[in-house]
């Protein structure tokens, strides 16, 4: 056997046992000594995937596509067409995606019904998808449920499931869409679909679950896709996925400081491979950075998310709020509003509301109001203190087994509202400081300063304290991004934000500065 056989032969049984690494490598080696055949070439372009090289994965795809085309084999054609539109959709390039759905619709118009035709029904659903009128994609379902029932094919079954799940989690029947989400998801992890397909039922199933807020159900198919990459060589597209929302949340645990570091190096990592998930992890940075008082570096983290296809709001507004540009942020979280169907405006009221009423826009106030009679906020706003305590013991109770710790707090903050409001000061008083404890713990900065008053000294960030008092209890640089889990050129960035404010040009001068104004190492 020569060289380029063993190779061959090699990249081959590596694949077969899911090596994608080694599998990659082998076949990269040998398409470099001769030309591959259409079978080889197709597992290298899967390695290629299943690795996070996508760029490659599309090159080698096209060039098959364009060999079966020419070749005259239509089926084969429109079934790699349709692995490359799913692809760029993936990516988040939209336009790309629908020119090369258009190419499989076009082939498989002239064959008899079949699994291809199943695959296109369910990606041109995808690519159309409006949340305000989810008839399409209920009349896309039940056409994938015949064709799969016919065909006898899981895949079509489980595309089916996907569709009428999210098309009912969108409409309020949480239960009936997640019982139908969870199903379509069994399949995936039985390795019944393509990866790449796979892949997007994954990440279909856990944003639904992150957008309702639905932590049991995320962390259990996080953990069980956590589970299934085990059984695969190295780091795979599906370990970075799984990296992202295991983050996100460990955000909503309060890793704070674990959590912001890595999530902006995971998101990066992620982007060219899955945008969307990568926006999904920009935006949780951005909300952490917001929650902690760095609004440039929220900004910067919401243009990102932006750019990647994910709406950052309504953080966004928040922080336009926080900053004192109300018109700005009215105008975006309005926005925002209208084009979001009932369940996802549930997450924006709320702000929407408080914003309005700041802005002085108390028609639109009113009106918001009206779709948040539920709301512990709006019945204690309205002095309905009573009616609000069981609504907030309950929200509670579900944050606390949710292990969510901001919104815990801001609970305990409520509950100390309403107590108030009824004349109980001993049980607000608990409860406001029950609040601030945990804020603390979390470094949010801007509730901190809300509910103990007086500002950080010198203007500083809370995270700017944080790098200070290491440098001033005579850290070096690499010592304090250890310590805060950021990166050293960070650190670097926060010495200079801090010698400005502070009107210092040395880190002896910082320290004494620091201890001056009672600047001491956290615990």
């Amino acid at each position: 056997m020569d060289e380029l056989d063993q190779l061959l032969t090699g990249g081959r049984t590596a694949y077969e046992r899911g090596d994608w690494q080694v599998a990659h490598q082998q076949l990269e080696e040998a398409r470099t000594r001769a030309e591959l055949s259409s079978d080889d070439l197709n597992l290298l372009g899967s390695a290629a995937w299943w690795v996070g090289r996508i760029r490659q994965a599309l090159e080698i795809s096209e060039t098959i596509y364009h060999r079966l085309h020419h070749g005259g084999d239509a089926l084969g054609a429109a079934r790699k067409a349709l692995d490359v539109g799913l692809v760029w959709f993936i990516r988040g390039d939209l336009v790309i995606a629908s020119g090369w759905v258009n190419r499989a619709r076009r082939i498989l118009q002239d064959l008899p019904e079949g699994l291809e035709h199943g695959y296109l029904l369910y990606l041109e659903a995808a690519l159309t998808l409006d949340v305000r009128d989810l008839g399409p994609t209920r009349e896309a379902a039940a056409g994938l449920q015949d064709l799969g029932r016919r065909l006898r094919a899981p895949a079509l079954t489980a595309f089916s499931l996907v569709l009428a799940g999210l098309a009912d989690v969108r409409s309020g029947r949480t239960a009936a869409g997640f019982a139908q989400l969870d199903e379509a998801m069994l399949p995936v992890l039985a390795g019944r679909l393509p990866p790449e397909w796979a892949g997007e039922i994954y990440c279909i199933v856990i944003h639904a679950c992150y957008d309702v807020n639905d932590l049991h159900r995320m962390r259990a198919w996080t953990h069980a896709t956590e589970q299934w990459c085990e059984q695969f060589s190295g780091d795979v597209v599906y370990s970075g996925i799984c990296r992202i929302h295991r983050l996100q949340l460990s955000s909503i645990e309060g890793h704070w400081d674990a959590a912001e570091n890595a999530i902006e190096r995971s998101g990066a990592e992620l982007v060219g491979r899955n945008n969307w998930v990568a926006g999904e992890a920009f935006h949780q940075l951005g909300e952490l950075r917001r929650l902690r008082g760095d609004t440039a570096g929220a900004r910067t983290a919401y243009e990102r998310a932006r750019s990647l296809g994910t709406e950052p709001q309504p953080g966004e507004s928040l922080l336009q709020y926080a900053s004192g540009e109300k018109d700005a942020a009215w105008s975006g979280v309005s926005a925002a509003l209208a084009g979001r169907d009932r369940l996802a405006s549930a997450r924006l009221l709320q702000a929407a509301v408080d914003i309005a009423l700041a802005t002085g826009l108390q028609e639109d106030a009113e009106r918001l109001c009206s779709q948040l009679e539920e709301s512990a906020a709006v019945l204690i706003a309205r002095a309905r203190y009573a009616e609000a305590m069981p609504v907030l013991q309950a929200a509670g109770r579900e944050y606390r087994g949710m292990h969510a710790r901001y919104e815990t707090a801001r609970i305990h903050e409520l509950l100390a509202q309403a107590h108030r409001g009824m004349g109980q000061a001993g049980a607000a008083a608990a409860d406001s400081a029950t609040a601030l404890a945990i804020y603390r713990q979390l470094g949010a900065l801007p509730d901190i300063h809300r509910l103990d008053g007086g500002p950080l000294p010198g203007g500083l960030t809370q995270r700017e304290v944080e790098v200070l008092a290491l440098v001033a209890a005579g850290a070096s640089n690499r010592s304090a991004a250890e310590a805060l889990f950021i990166s050293q050129k960070t650190v670097g960035r926060h010495l200079a934000n801090i010698f400005a404010k502070i009107g210092t040009s040395s880190r002896t001068a910082a320290a004494a500065w620091a201890h001056d104004h009672g600047v001491l190492p956290r615990r």
